[in-house]
């Protein structure tokens, strides 16, 4: 097993107070519940038996429609359970089984059908898994949100609030706190409904947060791809015990190969298995498919940006009144004014990561595409300088998408650079190849060619691109007779690879 310890991102701007009040939530809908809920359960199990052994080896005997339909529903689910429980050759359940099988007179059969159904009715109209569990076959509007603060057992409850910590605290960091929550609370419902699609007529009563929790991880893989996840190996008892030591087996990995590894482990659970594993597979499938929807939707809706520049400006009140200033003349529409505070302030703080961030905001209300993408640059310079290397990626793909085609060269270089450092080579020789096509008479250009040449010569086996990344810098009309050798050598080096090998 695999147990996620932590990720990259896991320090925020804010204390994350709506990821702690979920989990105190939970915590207490667990602690008030849980005791009644593990009394219910037995006394329930047991009335259910019974009278789906009696139901099954008596059909022609009556019962109240609610009992009917729970016996209908266990036979369709469950055929194989229900031809044993027809045999009257199998062996016997219990002390009940036994003195049942001694009444031969209808009466006294009906009576005892009577019996157990009136019991089973009246703990259930008592019962608080009837009344706030999710149940496919009759959900109430109630349940939608109150199944998701309900769980069954302390891990049950402890895998569910670790996971809400790791993955909700950033998220919240990034969304806010007005569509974070309300993002958690429509995952949980669609979460469950999703789960009474793929079982529909089931009475078997759904509870957890983790429909909502799936939600947040596949927000997270689309928010933060490549985060690194620091994961514990977890064979048995001795590795707990390691872990707990400080030792034991650990690796990190990425977001996006990890995250979909645990979905199709999802997937194939929820086909192979279904509705005999306990777990409702298809809740955790739907809530991780609607989390990441929805996540690219706030992201390219513009409302995630809206939001940051919000917390950035929240953050920053009481060291920086012109951010204060600056953001209420952005929220009364003085855009115009705005501009002119945060360039005052800008002038005598070059460096501000919440100044930039905050005029960019200003000139994407003003539709001043060229002034939004000239600040994006500076953004990405300061976030390389504090190596944040996850912020400045994402100010340039909004760089991108806002109509933009060429960094500053310097600011450009800096970025693959990051990007190689982080070995992500694919895309850097990708960067590195735009920054030469777009910037072909710049110095950075040359150091541009001869970077993507290596890269692919040296590591990604493309001696074809690496010959054809050190012929244009052959031949650039940018000075560069001090790496005339470096190309010449690459040139060489290109080709000795791509000709053919005799035997």
């Amino acid at each position: 097993m695999f147990l996620p310890l932590g990720h990259e991102n896991m320090e925020g701007r804010r204390w994350p107070v709506i990821t702690i009040g979920l989990i105190v939530l939970n915590v207490l809908a667990f602690l008030g519940t849980h005791w009644r809920i593990g009394e219910e359960n037995p006394q329930r199990t047991e009335l259910r038996a019974h009278i789906l052994l009696l139901a099954a080896s008596h059909p022609e005997l009556t019962m109240p429609s609610e009992v009917a339909e729970m016996v209908s529903a266990f036979k369709r689910d469950h055929p194989g359970t229900w031809a044993e429980a027809e045999s009257h050759t199998r062996d016997l359940a219990d002390a009940w089984d036994a003195r049942v099988r001694l009444l031969d007179e209808p009466a006294a059969l009906q009576a005892e059908m009577d019996t157990l159904t009136s019991q089973y009715l009246s703990l259930e109209s008592a019962s608080l898994l009837e009344k706030y569990a999710f149940i496919p076959a009759h959900p109430s509007a109630l349940s939608y949100l109150t199944a998701n603060f309900l769980h069954g057992g302390w891990l049950h409850i402890i895998g569910n609030l670790w996971f809400l910590w790791l993955a909700g605290a950033i998220l919240e960091d990034t969304w806010g706190r007005i569509i974070y929550p309300l993002f958690y609370l429509v995952a949980g419902v669609a979460a469950l409904q999703i789960h009474a699609w793929f079982n529909p007529g089931s009475m078997v009563p759904t509870l957890g947060a983790s429909g909502a929790v799936a939600a947040l991880m596949g927000a997270f893989l689309v928010r933060f791809p490549k985060s690194k996840i620091e994961v514990a190996v977890i064979l048995g008892i001795r590795s707990l015990i390691n872990l707990s030591a400080g030792n034991g087996t650990r690796f990190k990995a990425a977001a996006y190969w990890l995250l979909p590894i645990w979905l199709l482990t999802e997937v194939f659970s929820g086909v192979l298995v279904g509705k005999s594993s306990g777990v409702a597979h298809w809740a955790h499938v739907g809530g991780f498919a609607f989390g990441a929807l929805t996540a690219l939707a706030l992201r390219y809706s513009g409302l995630e940006q809206r939001a940051n520049a919000a917390i950035e400006a929240k953050v920053s009140w009481s060291a920086d009144p012109a951010i204060v200033q600056a953001t209420e003349q952005m929220e009364q529409g003085k855009l115009d004014a705005a501009v002119t505070t945060l360039q005052a302030f800008l002038a005598a703080k070059p460096d501000s990561v919440e100044g930039y961030t905050l005029l960019h905001q200003v000139y994407w209300r003003k539709s001043d595409m060229p002034a939004y993408r000239d600040t994006i640059a500076k953004l990405i310079q300061l976030h390389l300088k504090s190596q944040n290397l996850d912020a400045a990626w994402q100010d340039y793909e909004d760089f991108r998408n806002g109509g933009g085609n060429a960094l500053p060269s310097a600011v450009w270089l800096e970025l693959c650079r990051a990007i190689e450092g982080q070995g992500n080579l694919e895309r850097a020789v990708a960067e590195y190849g735009r920054l030469a096509n777009q910037w072909p008479s710049e110095r950075a250009a040359i150091l541009a060619l001869l970077a993507a040449g290596r890269l692919s010569l040296k590591n990604l086996n493309r001696p074809a691109d690496a010959l054809r990344f050190y012929q244009t810098a052959a031949k650039s009309p940018a000075p560069h007779l001090d790496w005339e050798s470096n190309i010449t050598k690459g040139i060489e080096e290109a080709r000795k690879n791509l000709a053919p090998v005799t035997a």
